[in-house]
């Protein structure tokens, strides 16, 4: 019979990862075809995977019984766009063997939530999401075509590589103080050196900088572990409203030594949005006039104090932002709510109000809350939320996670003109009244503030809880 050339491309492990050297296995099955000096592999580079020319690459010849016949010296020559593979002479049926090193670049998208899976798309590659149970590796394909001796056509194949790492970053803020925390985590079974962990944002230049707070010395990331690194933010005058930044470490495999090429380091890019604090929320409960402490069942004094801490900033150049003849003002809605119901809020839990945009300007609000049970007991939620008017194109198309799950603005006509909103409703309460009274009016919207723009100081704050005195009668018959 005739048999046609072949070739055939795998990896010599389980999976390639991408960032470090891995082996590839390259299998010429001749068939028919007599190798002649001279003939050679013509690979296509890919632009983010190179393939590492060694001087001790070698080929094994194998008769068609796998009998080995010889073992010649590889020469790879590599350019900018192509790898040449000189192939040893070779008869028909007989079929040549020899590795390569490829290396895949690692990267990460540029992206501004809270988290984000590894994985760039180029235009010579392919990502695709894996990380379905979340602990799986990102995978990138690279395709490369070869020309081979025997034939006027281009074999394509494709190299998938599992990006060994999952990148995530989020903003802490503590007041007026912001850092910026990186996440790595190790998703591979191999273990990686981390060194010249460094964060630059490319938008503030000198005005704003980043503080590291890590150590200096290489860190090990075993299997399946994290390493955190941490920025604390300096600006000397007004922040931007983003940062673009982008993240790189340094990282080889803890188990080899020297390695024969040096690795670029790993880059995560992403941005940060809204994240300078407009607004400090303090909240206080005061026990009744008379007592020094609050006891279960008795109505006591809640106070909120809402003040702004700078004046006008680009982010509140928005729908909600109004100009009078003295200040500009914008318009919160405040709610408050207690998830582990320890309180009872007593009359209104929510409002609007018209917060002047002026440094230190402050709106309190005073309510009656009662305690349920006895103890320390940590005080009740204060959230904002930015009250926009309506859009017309809008009115039709609300989002339903733009109203607070269980309470629902009432649609009075002088509700611009109060400061406060008069007691909220329940959601299926209003719809059900007001159904055909507003039927086909524009409904306000809310917006939840960002994380980084409220800071509440009375977070974790709690406050001593005693017993009511009620006396009971116990009576026990004796017989």
């Amino acid at each position: 019979y005739s048999q046609e050339p072949q070739l055939h491309v795998e990896p010599l492990a389980d999976g390639l990862l991408a960032g470090i050297p891995q082996k590839v296995k390259f299998t010429v099955t001749t068939g028919h075809y007599t190798v002649k000096n001279g003939d050679s592999l013509q690979l296509s580079n890919a632009e983010a995977m190179l393939v590492l020319c060694h001087a001790e690459n070698r080929a094994v010849i194998y008769s068609n019984t796998r009998e080995k016949a010889s073992d010649v010296l590889l020469r790879v020559q590599s350019s900018d766009k192509v790898t040449s593979i000189s192939l040893p002479a070779a008869p028909a049926y007989h079929m040549i063997e020899f590795e390569l090193e490829v290396l895949s670049l690692p990267s990460a998208p540029v992206t501004g939530g809270e988290s984000s899976m590894l994985g760039t798309t180029e235009p010579h590659r392919k990502h695709k999401d894996t990380h379905r149970a979340g602990h799986c590796m990102a995978t990138t394909d690279h395709k490369v075509s070869i020309d081979c001796p025997w034939s006027i056509y281009s074999t394509v194949i494709a190299l998938t590589f599992s990006v060994p790492f999952r990148t995530t970053h989020s903003l802490l803020s503590a007041g007026t103080r912001k850092y910026i925390q990186v996440c790595v985590q190790n998703l591979s079974e191999l273990d990686f050196q981390l060194s010249d962990g460094d964060l630059v944002d490319h938008g503030c230049g000198a005005d704003l900088q980043l503080i590291p707070l890590n150590a200096k010395c290489p860190q090990a990331i075993h299997s399946k572990q994290s390493v955190f690194f941490v920025w604390e933010l300096l600006w000397a005058r007004e922040p931007p409203p983003s940062l673009r930044c982008r993240f790189s470490v340094g990282f080889s495999p803890a188990s080899e030594g020297q390695l024969s090429v040096p690795l670029k380091p790993y880059t995560y890019e992403f941005q940060v949005e809204n994240f300078f604090t407009l607004y400090n929320v303090k909240a206080e409960i005061l026990p009744p006039s008379g007592t020094e402490h609050c006891r279960t069942g008795s109505l006591c004094s809640l106070e909120v104090s809402i003040t702004r801490l700078s004046d006008l900033l680009e982010v509140d150049k928005d729908e909600a932002l109004t100009e009078t003849d003295e200040y500009l003002s914008t318009k919160l809605m405040y709610e408050v709510v207690d998830n582990s119901s320890n309180w009872a809020v007593c009359g209104k839990s929510s409002g609007v109000i018209s917060m002047p945009v002026a440094a230190q300007a402050t709106h309190r609000v005073h309510m009656e809350v009662m305690p349920l049970f006895a103890g320390y007991l940590p005080l009740p939620d204060v959230r904002l939320f930015k009250y926009l008017p309506h859009h017309s194109a809008h009115s039709s198309q609300l989002d339903a996670d733009s109203w607070i799950e269980s309470d629902s603005l009432s649609l009075d006509k002088h509700l611009d003109d109060q400061p406060d909103s008069s007691s909220v409703r329940s959601r299926g309460s209003t719809h059900s009244a007001s159904s055909g009274e507003h039927k086909g009016l524009p409904m306000p919207r809310l917006q939840a503030l960002p994380p980084g723009q409220v800071f509440n100081s009375s977070t974790g704050t709690q406050i001593l809880v005693i017993p009511s005195k009620d006396d009971h009668v116990l009576e026990v018959s004796v017989t």
